[in-house]
């Protein structure tokens, strides 16, 4: 760090620019090659600023390169606030089931082809985002993805950055979609006031952008629809080997389970039949029935003598082989998971490894004396003991349950917890419990989001403070204690934002921005208006990969003001371009957004700097053209 401050002082104009250039050059360095943790690297960054007070003298300048009062300003800063508000918001709705809704209805269209969700998840995400902001946009949507990704059987990797970039673009949308152009109008206005009347600038409208941002979001959906399968990480998923898994019970009981979904067509020898005359003889479960709108699963809902119906769908699982041998001879159509997608995904259901303790009533009772599937939604596969395995097709419904016994179950989580909590067996590994649902807290759920949502769109209010009123409601009403509240909120990306805050300040408070701004387009010279307008829009983007975008738009919509007056063009359209620019932000995760996703979905800075060095220059290239075609 001191031979780059030492070689830049002999070009910039001061050594306190010269000392920010440097640390912002091992900034780009070490998010670059991940010396570090990302957010290790920011708050590093941070606490090197702090030090410039104490090391000024040595360093050759009179104060340190920013207020050390201020050094933590960005921990209360709008923006790090309003991303804790948005992630409890976001978790609360999660808690009450609405994105689980929201899942199911994206899947319902969509199905479980990556080629086809990833259009409906970015294509709302962008919509959202142009009247609320991208980063609570995306937070919101973050445990949408999740649930599908789970359901469709897609690396969470494929959806989160789809959906983030396009959220970062959706903000463009409206005049309200992002910091940016929220601020464009009060920025202009106060440079009319230094302009003659002749050169007054007008405001512009809530929707003057939405053409050019439809077209963003469109080109952002198309990129990804064709060049995903190339850009994206083809995996960043971290499976759970400690229970749960089908791969868990093969590696370690060499229990091969697999469940299908099976169609009773009319006329199959299955129709009239009872669960208890073919399962058994079959190596099958049925772990979930659908007879017309019904869903029936859990307590009460599968006695063995249930008789499937023409038309009925069946979820049974058994060994791969077992469940194929059954469909061939019960003339039965198998297809992939889909009208039970829901009720058998990760977060609902699953496969349980559980003990059989001394004390529980189970002991000496049988699967079908204490009625387990029927009684309390609990489906037995196999018992383990030292002596062997005892499985489904060797009626392990009718083995007496001793203590150790290790026993093998499939059931939804709400029946599990009901009968561990009353202590008939002992839970040893299983994603269990995943979450809670907490219908009955919908309305209120619901009605803090509106709340703070309306209050974002139609008042005044700071944005956090807006946030926030969402964020205590959903503690307060009870969708969510305060310990649920906390956890909800990623604090790694917390403290990436709030670190980097104090470089901004620095690159503006020193003058390193206004340097770089004015020898870059100085360099431009006497040159074609849109070369220059495209120079203005490279230098927002470049600047916001080590600062705010608000401090991007602070800083050069003056200059790109005076620019366009110089060179005879709009000064208003200018400005515009500066303020969606500043959007263009994919290369590294230091928008919000991109710091959002980035943990969730396990991604690389060479992540970004693949897939986002394409949709930088596609943004740039739409951006212009459509500029030139509207104004």
């Amino acid at each position: 760090m001191l031979v780059a401050g030492l070689s830049l002082a002999s070009i910039s104009p001061s050594t306190e620019i010269a000392w920010v250039l440097g640390i912002l050059l091992l900034t780009v360095y070490l998010f670059t090659f991940e010396i570090v943790p990302i957010d290790v690297a920011a708050i590093t960054i941070m606490v090197m600023l702090g030090l410039t007070s104490l090391l000024a003298p040595l360093m050759g300048i009179q104060d340190g390169l920013v207020d050390i009062n201020n050094l933590f300003a960005g921990f209360s800063s709008n923006a790090v606030m309003s991303i804790i508000a948005v992630m409890i918001i976001g978790a609360g709705l999660d808690k009450t089931g609405a994105m689980n809704a929201a899942a199911r209805n994206i899947l319902r269209v969509g199905g479980t082809t990556e080629r086809r969700i990833i259009p409906l998840i970015s294509g709302t995400v962008g919509v959202i985002s142009g009247f609320m902001q991208n980063v609570g946009a995306a937070a919101l949507f973050l445990p949408v993805v999740n649930r599908i990704s789970a359901r469709a059987e897609i690396p969470v990797s494929r959806l989160l950055m789809p959906m983030g970039f396009c959220a970062i673009l959706g903000g463009t949308l409206t005049m309200v979609g992002s910091s940016p152009l929220i601020l464009l109008n009060d920025l202009m206005a106060n440079s009319n006031a230094q302009l003659p009347p002749e050169q007054q600038m007008e405001s512009f409208g809530l929707f003057s952008t939405l053409p050019i941002g439809i077209v963003l979001v469109l080109t952002g959906i198309g990129y990804f629809i064709v060049m995903g399968r190339f850009v994206l990480p083809k995996s960043r998923e971290t499976q759970d080997k400690s229970g749960g898994s089908f791969t868990y019970f093969k590696d370690t009981y060499d229990l091969d389970f697999a469940i299908f979904e099976i169609y009773v067509p009319p006329g199959s020898p299955l129709v009239g039949k009872e669960l208890d005359d073919f399962e058994t003889q079959n190596s099958v479960r049925t772990v979930a029935l659908l007879h017309g709108s019904q869903m029936r699963m859990g307590a009460g809902d599968l006695p063995l003598d249930l008789k499937v119906q023409a038309k009925d769908y069946l979820a049974v699982i058994g060994v791969r082989e077992s469940l194929q041998a059954f469909a061939k001879l019960y003339n039965l159509g198998v297809r992939p998971v889909r009208k039970f997608s829901e009720v058998l995904s990760p977060l609902y259901s699953g496969l349980a490894e559980t003990v059989i303790p001394p004390t529980s009533r189970l002991v000496d009772e049988t699967s079908r004396t204490f009625k387990l599937r029927s009684g309390f939604g609990i489906c037995l596969l196999a018992i383990v003991r030292k002596d062997g395995t005892r499985t489904v097709g060797q009626d392990v419904r009718s083995v007496p349950f001793e203590a150790g016994d290790t026993a093998i179950i499939y059931t939804d989580w709400e029946s599990l917890a009901r009968f561990d909590q009353a202590q008939s067996l002992a839970v040893v590994t299983s994603p269990y419990p995943s979450e809670e649902i907490r219908t009955n807290k919908i309305f209120h759920a619901l009605t803090f989001f509106f709340i703070a949502l309306a209050l974002v769109l139609f008042t005044d209010l700071r944005l956090s403070v807006a946030l926030l009123v969402g964020a205590i409601g959903m503690v307060l009403s009870g969708v969510m204690d305060a310990e649920e509240a906390y956890h909800s909120v990623s604090w790694k990306t917390v403290f990436l934002l709030a670190s980097l805050i104090p470089l901004g300040a620095a690159v503006e408070t020193s003058g390193a921005a206004a340097w770089i701004a004015g020898n870059v387009l100085a360099a431009l010279g006497d040159t074609s208006i849109w070369i220059i307008q495209l120079a203005l829009a490279v230098l927002a983007t470049a600047f916001t990969l080590v600062m705010s975008n608000v401090g991007a738009t602070v800083l050069l919509v003056p200059l790109a003001v005076n620019i366009a007056i110089g060179a005879g063009a709009d000064p208003a359209v200018f400005a515009l371009t500066v303020a969606l620019a500043t959007s263009n932000s994919f290369l590294i995760p230091t928008h919000q957004v991109n710091a959002l996703i980035m943990g969730p979905g396990g991604y690389s800075v060479p992540d970004f700097l693949r897939a986002g060095g394409i949709m930088t220059v596609l943004f740039l290239i739409v951006l212009i053209s459509m500029m030139q075609l509207l104004f």
